[in-house]
């Protein structure tokens, strides 16, 4: 600030531990994310949060990273190292040209955000390196809407406080793990459908149970904004409580 698609983060090795680990060793890679934020029409904050969590899994699932795919060395490089994802905002010229280099939009109901395949931690594109990671300040109109019983839910810690892009890059640490503990079938049905999933916020009193139910953690390393292993989101989805 996260394939083998088919190989499931280990809590012994897992990218978002704030220990020192052999990912540590490796050549850092970074997802980048960039959102589209104008300032006379910023995106609902929770809309954000949730198309950056679904362009993760977009990116992924998609076949251009997997196997022989021409970014899936790259993914690859990424998810050897620590899984660091930073989000960025552009507007007007500078979202145009972000739109003109490779990677996949995702859009919400008023979010649009573009991932790009992994890149070296010092080697953005020129494009990309220019754009503020300041300036992702965004709120919701109106509170959202409980999710629905089925939907997967990324939980944030309602104790840590997080600007608009740490939390978009949090939430896609969760989708991704979500992702890999899922099986083949789960992840198919999962992609098939769209990604449909919700970012809310946690009750307090609902949080310590949440951290230690067996569902998947982020346990964040510390580079940006909050404590080293601080927990900031648990990923909740039906089949990972069933399987």
């Amino acid at each position: 600030m996260s394939d083998p698609a088919s190989t499931p983060a280990s809590a012994q090795d897992s990218p978002f531990r704030d220990e020192r680990t052999s990912r540590d060793e490796a050549p850092q890679f970074v997802l980048p994310l960039v959102a589209h934020i104008e300032k006379a029409a910023p995106p609902a904050r929770t809309d954000a949060l949730e198309t950056a969590a679904r362009a993760v899994l977009v990116m992924l699932s998609d076949a251009r990273a997997l196997g022989d795919g021409e970014w899936a060395e790259a993914v690859r490089s990424w998810q050897d190292a620590r899984i660091r994802k930073v989000v960025r905002r552009a507007r007007g010229a500078e979202w145009r040209r972000a739109e003109a280099l490779p990677g996949i939009t995702v859009t919400g109901k008023s979010a649009e955000v573009r991932v790009f395949p992994p890149v070296p931690l010092d080697g953005w594109p020129k494009d990309l390196a220019r754009l503020q990671v300041s300036g992702t300040d965004l709120d919701d109109p109106e509170p959202p809407a409980g999710p629905g019983p089925a939907a997967p839910v990324l939980w944030l810690n309602p104790t840590v406080d997080m600007s608009a892009g740490k939390a978009m890059a949090q939430a896609g640490h969760g989708a991704q793990l979500a992702w890999w503990d899922l099986s083949d079938a789960s992840r198919t049905a999962w992609r098939d459908a769209g990604f449909p999933l919700a970012v809310r916020t946690a009750a307090p009193a609902d949080w310590p149970a949440l951290t230690t139910s067996g569902l998947p953690v982020v346990r964040d390393a510390g580079f940006t904004e909050v404590a080293p292993g601080s927990c900031t989101v648990v990923a909740d989805h039906r089949p990972l409580r069933t399987g």
